[in-house]
């Protein structure tokens, strides 16, 4: 998107920050529209810049503070996420972990696994499971949409048990 932006407008990223930092608009969907309208931008241009300034996007933060931020208040489920990635991490040395800033993706050829602090006391993990039925713990995606097809709450490190690790391996074994 930056190449793109600089070969489109002949300016760089730095250049459109500044214009926005100076225009005095300081809501996302302000700044796109005065992209748009004043300097003729298309959407997804202006979406970008206005991500970049306002620092909103995961592409500004380092990983470590991706995951910070995403357990900041919630300390209590850290413990439960460095579990699960000492576990999958187990299954293959070809997984990527993928931070973003409201969860972690686990990806092999293809995201097989994701990890949200959905409250204060309770993880959303999500799996990726074609067909598989739902039961009472392993549910429908929920939340996730399209990128799960499985979700299963976690409260307690204790829940990370056979069952989980078996479902997690078999998401994982599919996602070549």
């Amino acid at each position: 998107m930056e190449k793109g932006l600089l070969e489109k407008t002949g300016k760089d990223l730095s250049h459109w920050k500044k214009v926005l930092l100076n225009s005095n608009v300081e809501k996302h969907g302000q700044m796109v529209s005065f992209l748009k309208s004043e300097h003729g931008f298309t959407h997804g241009f202006a979406n970008f810049v206005a991500l970049k300034t306002r620092e909103a996007d995961a592409g500004s933060h380092t990983e470590a503070d991706l995951i910070a931020n995403q357990y900041e208040g919630k300390e209590n489920l850290f413990l439960i996420y460095q579990k699960l990635v000492a576990e999958i991490g187990q299954f293959g040395n070809d997984i990527t972990i993928s931070p973003k800033k409201e969860a972690v993706s686990f990806i092999r050829k293809r995201q097989f696994a994701l990890v949200k602090p959905a409250t204060k006391s309770r993880i959303d993990f999500g799996l990726k499971i074609k067909d598989k039925p739902t039961s009472e713990r392993l549910e429908f995606s929920g939340p996730f949409g399209a990128m799960c097809t499985h979700r299963v709450r976690i409260s307690e490190i204790e829940q990370i048990d056979i069952e989980l690790l078996d479902w997690i391996k078999e998401a994982y074994e599919k996602a070549l």
